[in-house]
């Protein structure tokens, strides 16, 4: 199978034209008309996933975020990036990534978040500007089921996610019944989530400060950025298992956090 086979199956459900300015979401390594046996996918692009790909026989890494982020000027081996860059040319691996569309799409990554820890009725929290595509955005707004008490649903977060460790800001209520989620850096909707009602809003890489913000509007939740986007290797898995029948499609075991926590 061809790598545009599998790569026009994931811009169908996230295309690219969905990405921000600053993005790199697509093939970075590796020809569309390359021809491959089996996709790993991953949050990361690390040596540790490419020992992986090549002990299960894949050619392709798709991963959430991009390998080459800011542009590369050189290729000597002086760090992680082009040390995996490098190999994967070597060895003839292909790099694919879907960051930002991937979060913007309809049913993209908040979408997937919320429904793991129950949200319901989901809408978007920021539409996307550049597009015409209904429910294109980054972030979710929904409801649960019954309001629940707000500790005991951050204790359910923790425990669902697999996570150590939840920061998050002053309680402005006992309990919770509206919860807006975005997935990764999303301390730029804080007032989108205010705006939308929400009595809890979790997301990822609050700075000090950043707790101040919602001045007791609302209560903020940070549970790590890896954390918050691990969920994008099982919907990815999803995008292509539906279609791919006779396609080696693998979730990576090696996707670590790169944050280690002492608790």
């Amino acid at each position: 199978m061809i790598i545009k086979q599998i790569t026009d199956l994931i811009e169908a459900f996230a295309p690219l034209d969905l990405q921000e300015d600053y993005d790199n979401s697509g093939l970075i390594v590796g020809r569309y008309d390359q021809e491959v046996r089996g996709a790993l996918l991953a949050v990361d692009v690390t040596e540790a996933v490419l020992d992986e790909a090549h002990e299960k026989g894949c050619d392709l890494i798709i991963t959430h975020h991009p390998v080459v982020f800011r542009g590369m000027k050189r290729f000597n081996s002086a760090d992680l990036t082009q040390r995996c860059v490098e190999r994967a040319i070597r060895e003839g691996v292909a790099l694919y990534a879907c960051h930002t569309n991937l979060d913007a799409a309809p049913g993209g990554m908040s979408w997937r978040l919320a429904e793991i820890l129950g949200v319901e009725n989901l809408g978007v929290l920021e539409p996307h500007a550049g597009t015409s595509k209904e429910g294109a955005g980054f972030g979710v707004v929904g409801d649960l089921k019954e309001e629940t008490d707000t500790l005991e649903f951050m204790r359910m977060m923790k425990k669902r996610l697999n996570i150590s460790v939840v920061r998050y800001s002053d309680l402005t209520s006992d309990k919770v019944g509206r919860i807006a989620v975005c997935t990764g850096s999303g301390v730029d909707l804080i007032e989108a989530a205010c705006a939308a009602r929400a009595d809890l809003y979790i997301t990822a890489d609050m700075k000090y400060h950043d707790f101040a913000i919602p001045d007791k509007r609302l209560t903020v939740a940070d549970i790590g950025h890896f954390e918050s986007e691990y969920c994008a290797i099982q919907l990815i898995f999803d995008i292509l298992s539906k279609k791919l029948i006779t396609f080696a499609v693998r979730k990576s075991e090696c996707s670590c956090n790169p944050v280690n926590y002492l608790v």
